[in-house]
């Protein structure tokens, strides 16, 4: 029983996360869009100063691509914390029942890899280079760290209960 406790608290903090950075991120709305649109635009590239893709500078396309990590992150917590009530009613039935409840808790600690692996790490630190600045390798790092240990909870969680 103690094991589904903890699956269903770490759930709840991968969703926490999620609607934490939503938070934040609505609430510095113009730092976001700032942050974007230093990464995005390249700038500061000394050490591979060449391009793979050229810079995005359109205002509209910058405010899309926060708008696309605050989706995530806002799904990051819908589905974390669906999955963990789902797990939380089931915490007293048999393991068949707890297991297969786990559907919306692996959705939402996935969608973290998604978000902090896909779009931070391979979009932004690959292939938009965001290590080669302090800002960007600020964001790289936090993101490596919010996947990380999302990944983790996936893993915890989804390893099967008794």
């Amino acid at each position: 029983m103690a094991i589904r406790f903890l699956k269903i608290v770490l759930v709840v903090f991968v969703g926490l996360q999620g609607w934490f950075y939503v938070a934040g991120n609505l609430a510095n709305w113009d730092s976001g869009v700032g942050a974007v649109a230093y990464v995005l635009g390249m700038e500061g590239h000394e050490a591979y100063a060449a391009h793979i893709v050229p810079p995005i500078t359109s205002p509209a396309l910058i405010s899309v691509a926060f708008l696309v990590i605050i989706l995530g992150e806002f799904l990051i917590g819908a589905l974390s914390l669906k999955g963990a009530w789902d797990l939380w009613q089931t915490r007293n039935r048999d393991a068949d029942a707890f297991n297969g409840a786990k559907r919306y808790a692996i959705l939402g600690a996935g969608m973290a890899l998604v978000v902090w692996f896909g779009g931070f790490v391979v979009m932004g630190g690959a292939l938009f280079q965001m290590w080669q600045t302090q800002m960007g390798s600020a964001s790289f790092d936090g993101a490596f760290i919010y996947a990380a240990t999302s990944g983790l909870v996936l893993l915890f969680v989804n390893s099967p209960d008794a």
